[in-house]
């Protein structure tokens, strides 16, 4: 059957975070992302630190969360530096923090400074009340090191793991959604991003187990759905 007819346009809006990272992105780029999300229902809105206060003012008197990115796009900020970030971002009413998992590191085989650099940001997040998300650029990543990401992830206490940055050298697969899906089972998200353009990969990730989709192409995709009647108002969040 086509996902067309099986899912709803509210109903997958509810699970993205609809998304302008774009180094480019101007303010009133940040007015018309506050402006979709609220048209259309969705989870969160996720904007560089700059626009945080932006996004929470546009959003104000809905339920769509704000969320930013932390150590982004590498992950080699010092921790120190992620959770200066984190807590400034928080501090501007974000509700929802991305951070880049220390890839270097993972990589040499450092875990203890892996988890202990999550385990300070997801800390910083929770004592906000925030969630916190880590991303693992999964395609920087062999089947292992993934594996062994997710579970410091769910060590460190975070709330979701997410595949991609969007800006590494490939995106979100229904194959590593599936991988993390396995590793973290029901205990935390999981949130794909990264490459998500059509309706039908949106809703292959989620069969696939993710929970929460990141994507810049929220209006072409959710306009390839039916709309439920009524539509909601405002966002529903999804964790």
């Amino acid at each position: 059957m086509s996902v067309h007819m099986t899912w709803t346009r509210e109903a997958l809006a509810a699970r993205i975070d609809h998304t302008l990272l774009r180094p480019e992105a101007t303010p009133a780029d940040i007015d018309r992302l506050c402006e979709e999300a609220r048209r259309y229902g969705c989870a969160a809105v996720c904007v560089n630190p700059i626009y945080v206060a932006r996004a929470v003012a546009r959003l104000a008197g809905t339920s769509i969360k704000v969320a930013t990115v932390v150590g982004f796009p590498l992950g080699a900020s010092l921790t120190a530096t992620k959770v200066a970030e984190a807590a400034l971002a928080l501090g501007q009413g974000a509700q929802e923090i991305d951070v880049v998992l220390p890839i270097g590191l993972l990589k040499a085989g450092e875990i203890d400074r892996v988890r202990a650099d999550l385990q300070a940001v997801t800390a910083t997040c929770h004592a906000a009340g925030a969630l916190c998300k880590v991303i693992l650029e999964t395609a920087l990543l062999t089947p292992e090191e993934k594996t062994l990401a997710a579970r410091l992830a769910v060590e460190a206490g975070a709330d979701f793991v997410k595949t991609s940055t969007g800006f590494g050298p490939g995106g979100a697969t229904v194959e590593d959604v599936a991988l993390l899906r396995r590793v973290v089972g029901s205990s935390i998200g999981v949130k794909a991003a990264g490459g998500i353009r059509t309706a039908e990969q949106a809703i292959a990730m989620i069969e696939a187990g993710a929970n929460r989709l990141g994507t810049s192409a929220t209006v072409a995709i959710l306009e390839a759905l039916p709309s439920a009647s009524p539509a909601p108002e405002g966002g529903i969040s999804v964790s």
